[in-house]
C-alpha cells in the first residue's frame, strides 16, 4: 500500500496522472480513424480554385481536387478509390460511420468530379470528404480543410441603353483560330472605364470562356471561365488548349456586376488547331497585341 507523505505530495501525484490520462485521450482522439477501407499514404482531396475566405454567387460551381487515389462510383470495390462528399455548414461528421445524406451532407455517389450547389446568402462552411463504397471514410481519413465562403445579398444593377450592344470584332461563330489569339472587343452605345470608377453609362469588359452567363446580380466571379478586363481594356491575347470552345463577352459595372438590361455578345464557338485553316474556312488575320496583359491575369 502506497503512503503518502504529505498532501501536497498526494495532489501532485493526482494532478500528474489526471495529466496523463488527458493526454492519452488527445493522443487516442488525434489517431481515430475512418472506417475499414485504407487510403493511400499522401492521399489528399481539396478544393479546386476555391480558397477560404472567397466571395462567391448563390449558385456555386466546384470543381473536387483529388491526388494520389482514384474516383470510383458507391458501392463499387475498387483498390485506393472512393466518391466525394460536400459538408455544408455542419461539422465534420464521424469518421467510422456512414456519411449522412441529407442537405447538410451531399453525396456524389456516382463518381462526379464537379458540382453546382446552391447557397443562400451570407457566411457558409465547406468541406471535401471522400468516402468508400459504403460513404465511410477512408483509414486515414481523406478529407480537406473546412473552408469559409460568403454569399453576397443581390446588388443593384446599373442601367444601360436597351440599344447597347457589345461584340467581337472580326470573330464570328464556327471560327477556326490558333492556340494564341488577339480578341478585340466590340462596344455601341456604351462607354468603357476601368473597375472602380462609377461614370454613368459605362462599365468594362468580360470575357467567358465554355461557361454559361453568371447569376445577373452578383459581380461575375473571376477565375480561368470568367476573365476580367478592369482596366478597361478592349483587347486581349487569349491561349487556349486545342479543341472546341465558346467564347461570350459580358459587359459589367465598375462592381463587377452586369447591367440592366444585361449587355452580352452572342455565345460563338470556335475551334483551335495548330494547323493553318483550310481554304474552305474564313481566314482570318489577328494583329499582335502590344498590351503586356495576358489571359491569365486579372483586375479589380
Amino acid at each position: 500500500m502506497c503512503v503518502f507523505s504529505n498532501v501536497g505530495t498526494w495532489r501532485s501525484t493526482v494532478a500528474a496522472v489526471l495529466f496523463l490520462s488527458a493526454s492519452a485521450a488527445a493522443l487516442a482522439q488525434d489517431k481515430k480513424t475512418g472506417g475499414p477501407t485504407p487510403s493511400m499514404p499522401g492521399a489528399e482531396v481539396y478544393f479546386f480554385n476555391l480558397k477560404d475566405g472567397a466571395a462567391v454567387p448563390p449558385k456555386l460551381k466546384i470543381n473536387f481536387g483529388l491526388r494520389n487515389m482514384g474516383v470510383a462510383p458507391a458501392g463499387s470495390d475498387r483498390e485506393n478509390s472512393g466518391h466525394h462528399h460536400i459538408i455544408v455548414d455542419v461539422e465534420t461528421p464521424p469518421l467510422d460511420q456512414p456519411i449522412p445524406n441529407d442537405f447538410n451532407h451531399l453525396h456524389f455517389g456516382a463518381g462526379q468530379t464537379e458540382a453546382e450547389i446552391v447557397l443562400k446568402p451570407g457566411e457558409h462552411t465547406l468541406q471535401l470528404i471522400m468516402g468508400d463504397k459504403n460513404h465511410i471514410p477512408h483509414t486515414p481519413p481523406v478529407m480537406s480543410p473546412r473552408i469559409r465562403v460568403r454569399v453576397a445579398e443581390a446588388m443593384a444593377r446599373k442601367p444601360a441603353p436597351r440599344d447597347a450592344r457589345v461584340y467581337f470584332v472580326g470573330l464570328e461563330n464556327g471560327t477556326v483560330i490558333r492556340p494564341q489569339v488577339t480578341l478585340h472587343f466590340g462596344l455601341i452605345k456604351m462607354g468603357v472605364a476601368p473597375a472602380g470608377i462609377d461614370n454613368p453609362n459605362t462599365g468594362h469588359h468580360h470575357l467567358l470562356i465554355d461557361t454559361k452567363l453568371p447569376p445577373l446580380d452578383q459581380p461575375i466571379p473571376n477565375d480561368f471561365n470568367h476573365l476580367h478586363f478592369g482596366a478597361g481594356q478592349t483587347e486581349a491575347t487569349v491561349t487556349l488548349p486545342l479543341g472546341k470552345h465558346t467564347l461570350q463577352l459580358l459587359f459589367a459595372d465598375e462592381n463587377h456586376v452586369p447591367h440592366d438590361p444585361v449587355v452580352t455578345s452572342a455565345s460563338i464557338e470556335v475551334t483551335v488547331t495548330q494547323t493553318e485553316p483550310s481554304s474552305s474556312q474564313p481566314r482570318r488575320t489577328y494583329r499582335r497585341s502590344d498590351s503586356r496583359q495576358n489571359w491569365n491575369q486579372r483586375y479589380r
